[in-house]
């Protein structure tokens, strides 16, 4: 996060998979977001994503202590940003509206994408900057 991703992004979105990683404790997230506070840069979260990984918030504490965070900001899908989302899929010949509304999440925020999912996201968005976990 000190290298060129720090510098030339205006936030990070985490998909389903960062937001898993946090939650099971990846040392490597818990490194990547700490350094994203120090530098101040915003947190981003589809509540699509949100919704595929949160499963008990009695269990899931470090993912609970990261949405209550101030830096965080949970991206509501509405019906504009679900039509898009929808309309991304078509254009790509993909499926997954979440893995959509991540894309949009991050591109209408000029942010990367912290995630677990490469692949898929860079079909839907071959220009998007990606930071694997």
């Amino acid at each position: 996060m000190g290298g060129p991703a720090a510098r030339t992004t205006r936030g990070l979105t985490l998909d389903a998979g960062a937001l898993i990683g946090v939650d099971r404790g990846s040392r490597k997230l818990a490194v990547l977001l700490q350094r994203a506070r120090q530098l101040e840069v915003p947190l981003y979260v589809p509540v699509g994503a949100l919704a595929q990984s949160w499963r008990n918030g009695r269990l899931q504490v470090r993912l609970a202590r990261l949405l209550a965070s101030p830096d965080v900001e949970v991206v509501a899908l509405d019906d504009a940003s679900a039509r898009a989302a929808g309309q991304l899929c078509g254009a790509t010949r993909t499926s997954d509206v979440v893995d959509a509304s991540v894309v949009l999440c991050a591109r209408d925020r000029g942010a990367a994408v912290i995630t677990s999912d490469v692949e898929d996201l860079r079909r839907l968005d071959a220009r998007l900057q990606l930071i694997p976990v």
